[in-house]
């Protein structure tokens, strides 16, 4: 079966050229439709790639097949994820198998996705067990006994009093008292995270997974967020006369840091491309996809393209004009998605991601896994002839450690853009309107009727 571990959108099993992808999409060629029977599918790959003929299940068949490219071309990939995938539990059952891989560069995600992410290793955690409850249950009577619900999950109030304790004692401690990324404070956070999961033999969690592989961890709403509630308490708390609070997020340096990491893999990875996987939507889709038009339009840096490779998987009708629904093709003409590629390297799936990533999850850790037991029977080399997707797929599973590259890679931005001119100098400025003319319209009852 070793025969069929090959590139699958790729004639002859070897992937195409490097500014060349042509995948199922691709104009003007035409592929058979696959019908073989489930009864034959020797493996989780199999059954995506020849028993999904048509219609939902195709949708699902084309993102299989450009995940499997991408990985297999050893893209350096970024990840887009909203929801409570920690609070779930879902962290633990696919994201942080995937993540484990080296295959990712960076995270995107929320504030409350970190947050959820402490509960299990509170001392607390035993006697306030995650639990299920009806979606369509009695909140008045959750609400009554103090039971939190989110979807199907129910959790004691007390354990988010108990996860706010400690942060607040956190956030106290000298290496959080000073002005940093948010990249910083969850790499940080991630340390924290992991020395109490280790403490109580507790699973790793995503911080503790992203601090281990020193994967940059962004929030493009931190203030969104419970984790930042508690800065915000000990802020408040400063400033009516208790002790003094030194923790701050800068955000500038925020931004730049994936500008940094983006112009990293489309101008100096090995690479040359980047592929992206979002889940969901909202901002951490929009943070993830921010880079090029931050570094092209707002710095003016010519040739940074966006991403090649661009799988979305969202609830979101598309018709109802949210970022969170807006396909690959849209992101084309903001220039966040490579405009020559996105027929053939893109996709949008409507579906909730929770009911098809453990099962895409669960066939690239499989391929992967046949990738090593070849390569160590047949040796490097031979494998490569036979199959050269396994290069990607079996790459240095340390990862590409961005965070501990972070200054050198800032560095670098700063340094072009000194080197290309500050776009900000020389420019005209902006012909601005009088603040008088609003000052002296405040008090209208129709401004429409204000002269112009």
């Amino acid at each position: 079966m070793a025969g069929h571990d090959r590139p699958s959108a790729c004639p002859g099993g070897r992937p195409e050229p490097a500014g060349e992808p042509t995948g199922a999409g691709s104009p003007g060629r035409r592929r058979e439709v696959s019908t073989r029977s489930v009864a034959d599918a020797a493996r989780l790959d199999d059954l995506l790639e020849h028993s999904l003929p048509a219609f939902g299940g195709a949708y699902l068949h084309r993102v299989w097949r450009l995940l499997d490219e991408a990985v297999g071309r050893g893209l350096p990939m970024t990840l887009a994820v909203s929801g409570p995938v920690t609070l779930s539990g879902q962290h633990r059952t696919w994201l942080g198998p995937l993540l484990d891989t080296g295959w990712f560069m960076l995270v995107s995600t929320t504030d409350a996705v970190c947050y959820h992410d402490g509960h299990r290793a509170l001392q607390s955690a035993p006697e306030h067990p995650i639990h299920s409850v009806p979606i369509f249950g009695d909140d008045s009577a959750l609400r009554d006994e103090r039971t939190i619900r989110v979807t199907d999950l129910g959790f004691d109030e007390d354990l988010l009093l108990d996860q706010d304790r400690y942060l607040r004692t956190v956030l106290r401690e000298p290496e959080f008292r000073r002005r940093m990324s948010g990249p910083e404070f969850r790499h940080l956070l991630g340390r924290r995270f992991a020395a109490e999961e280790r403490a109580r033999a507790v699973p790793e969690g995503l911080l503790a997974l992203c601090w281990r592989k020193a994967i940059p961890v962004f929030v493009g709403a931190p203030a969104d967020g419970s984790v930042f509630l508690n800065s915000v308490a000990l802020w408040a708390e400063a400033r009516a006369g208790g002790d003094g609070h030194d923790f701050d997020l800068d955000l500038h340096a925020e931004v730049v840091e994936s500008m940094a990491y983006h112009r990293w893999g489309v101008v100096e990875s090995e690479a040359g491309a980047l592929g992206t996987l979002v889940l969901g939507g909202g901002v951490p889709k929009n943070f993830n996809l921010q880079p090029e038009p931050a570094l092209s339009q707002i710095l003016g840096f010519e040739e940074i393209p966006g991403y090649l490779y661009d799988v979305q998987m969202t609830t979101a009708p598309v018709t109802d004009g949210s970022l969170s629904s807006c396909p690959p093709a849209e992101a084309v003409t903001w220039g966040k998605v490579d405009k020559d590629h996105h027929t053939s390297t893109c996709e949008s799936m409507p579906v909730d991601y929770t009911i098809v990533m453990p099962f895409l999850t669960k066939a690239l850790l499989d391929k992967r896994a046949r990738l090593a037991r070849l390569d160590a029977e047949l040796g490097r080399e031979a494998l490569l002839e036979r199959h050269p997707e396994a290069r990607g797929y079996l790459r240095d599973r340390r990862g590409y450690r961005l965070h501990e590259r972070r200054e050198e890679l800032v560095g670098r931005l700063l340094e072009a853009l000194r080197a290309r001119g500050l776009p900000s100098r020389g420019e005209d400025p902006y012909p601005l309107a009088d603040p008088a003319l609003a000052d002296a319209a405040a008090g209208d009852p129709d401004p429409s009727e204000a002269p112009r």
